[in-house]
């Protein structure tokens, strides 16, 4: 930065006299920077409002152009604890029977409770040998349904050592997954003692058990269990697996050692099973407890018997739809119109460092304001699409009601309108109400008229609609092509202010080199006359001294 050093001679605030000399150029550097901004906020103007406009052409605008949008259907039930019901538009008007047989279960192990040897409060960080598992071995997991002869079931081994933590055990059973996903989830309760089991989904084919034979076993007369290994140790003994609370076979002991096992830490099996429905007489299995049956997804949560299902056209879902049609369209013409009927920015350029400081906060926020309303005022190309929206809606349409008669509608024919103009607000002038909307208070009072053509006759509701929002979709589409100064989905030109956004750079650059030059110039035009200054100073001096 140079420093200048002006005035010495003279006595001139040389600085203030180029500011005011050079103000013309700084002007033109100030404005050429107020612009720039000003069209980086229009740019954001509008890359907000062109989200809203997409959202809504992609949204409501494009579902309801399709038939299947009207296709709307909803099923009562009779006892809404027992079942479920979710329709789809395939589904039949009708009235069903329902009966719910069986739900559908988990295979569940609820492991015999344990303990360790001094009583003290067993942790996830404990070994299985606090337990008193001496032994390490394969603990094998059979799916399917139990059997004596497991040879055909498909299996996970785990490896168990003795060493292992009660955490690291779950892990490993958690982790174990089968060739065909068969999976066990596993927890160790430690208010309980106890270990849980249970197979990863519903339903008999995901049953599950433990292999509790691969060892020589004999039933005293008293019905005791007495076993030994037969196979060299590959297996988790059956005192290992007592020791744990997961083995479902009470009163073992063993032969060898004749020590026995507490029966208290006997595990309790439960099988899974399918959920079996009934509808219309007619029997249906799961391995779980949802159903898709002829269009509905049936989800039985308890057991009951004749539960009614009524499947009917839902006139509040299609009205609903139409609703929020209606109340999105609203919003977005309503900020177009507030957008264009703004008073225009042009002659508000953004402040300088300097006028902020003569400026007040209030003062400042409200001229900050006045720039961020009136950038889009009166823009052509928020004038068009407006003025496209608008005679969209007020368009009419060729339908055919359900006695066959050919008629012409309109929005107004379903009690669809905006209100009166002149008792108006100049920007909701181009919103729309439904008669007897209960959440709009201008017009909750009249007679709904679009939920009575809905019921009566639902398909021509829906030709006008399908019609009406075809026309708008395809009209946001015309608007939003790509073009040599736009890009795809975009209703500005955002390619052109993008070009002219670098365009002021240059222009800034050019500006702000001609107030230097200038500035320079008058800089030494001062500098020149001060050297002057000081040799005519210099020489009246010497001729003073002469003179004395």
């Amino acid at each position: 930065m140079t420093i200048r050093i002006t005035g010495m001679n003279s006595g001139l605030d040389t600085e203030s006299i180029i500011t005011e000399l050079v103000k013309t150029k700084q002007n033109k550097v100030d404005k050429i920077k107020s612009d720039q901004k000003k069209l980086e906020k229009k740019q954001d103007k509008w890359k907000e409002l062109n989200s809203k406009v997409v959202s809504f052409y992609k949204g409501s605008l494009s579902t309801m152009r399709f038939e299947s949008a009207f296709n709307k259907k909803t099923t009562s039930v009779s006892n809404s604890d027992a079942v479920s019901v979710v329709t789809s538009s395939n589904a039949m008007n009708s009235q069903q029977t329902l009966n719910i047989k069986t739900l559908a279960k988990s295979g569940y192990i609820t492991g015999g409770k344990v303990s360790k040897a001094d009583e003290s409060t067993i942790s996830m960080t404990d070994t299985l040998s606090s337990l008193g598992v001496t032994a390490s071995g394969t603990m094998r997991i059979y799916f399917g349904a139990k059997t004596d002869d497991p040879t055909n079931n498909e299996y996970v081994d785990i490896n168990v050592s003795s060493d292992d933590t009660i955490q690291g055990f779950i892990n490993k059973i958690n982790n174990a997954e089968s060739d065909s996903g068969y999976k066990v989830n596993a927890s160790f309760d430690t208010t309980n003692n106890r270990f849980y089991l249970a197979s990863a989904e519903t339903g008999e084919a995901q049953n599950f058990f433990l292999n509790e034979t691969p060892y020589g076993t004999t039933t005293d007369t008293d019905g005791n269990v007495y076993a030994t290994d037969v196979d060299g140790g590959t297996f988790l003994s059956p005192g290992a697996l007592a020791m744990l609370g997961l083995s479902t076979m009470a009163g073992w002991s063993n032969l060898t050692s004749d020590e026995a096992y507490i029966n208290e830490r006997v595990a309790t099996y439960q099988e899974g099973n399918d959920a079996e429905i009934e509808l219309n007489g007619v029997t249906y299995t799961n391995n779980s407890n949802t159903f898709e049956i002829n269009g509905l997804t049936i989800t039985a949560n308890q057991v009951a018997s004749d539960v009614i299902l009524n499947t009917k056209y839902d006139t509040s879902g299609v009205y609903d739809m139409i609703k929020k049609f209606v109340s999105e369209y609203n919003e977005l013409i309503k900020e177009l119109d507030t957008l264009y009927n703004a008073d225009s920015a042009d002659d508000y350029d953004i402040l300088t460092a300097e006028q902020e400081e003569a400026m007040t906060d209030t003062e400042i926020e409200e001229w900050n304001n006045k720039i961020d309303e009136g950038l889009l005022s009166k823009d052509a190309t928020v004038g068009k699409i407006r003025q496209a929206m608008k005679s969209i809606m007020l368009s009419t349409y060729s339908l055919t009601d359900k006695n066959g008669n050919s008629l012409v509608g309109s929005l107004s024919m379903f009690g669809i309108a905006t209100a009166s103009y002149f008792a108006t607000d100049e920007n909701e002038r181009g919103v729309y109400h439904i008669d007897g909307d209960p959440d709009d208070d201008t017009v909750s009072s009249q007679e709904d008229k679009l939920s009575a053509y809905i019921a009566s006759d639902p398909d021509m509701v829906a030709d006008f609609f399908k019609q009406l929002s075809a026309t708008l979709y395809s009209k946001f589409g015309d608007l939003m092509k790509s073009t040599d100064f736009s890009s795809s989905f975009t209703i500005y030109e955002d390619k052109l202010m993008k070009k002219q956004y670098k365009s002021y750079d240059s222009q800034l650059e050019d500006a702000q080199q001609e107030l230097t030059d200038l500035e320079d110039y008058y800089y030494d035009k001062f500098s020149a006359m001060e050297t002057a200054l000081s040799k005519l100073d210099s020489s009246s001096s010497a001729l003073s001294g002469l003179t004395g």
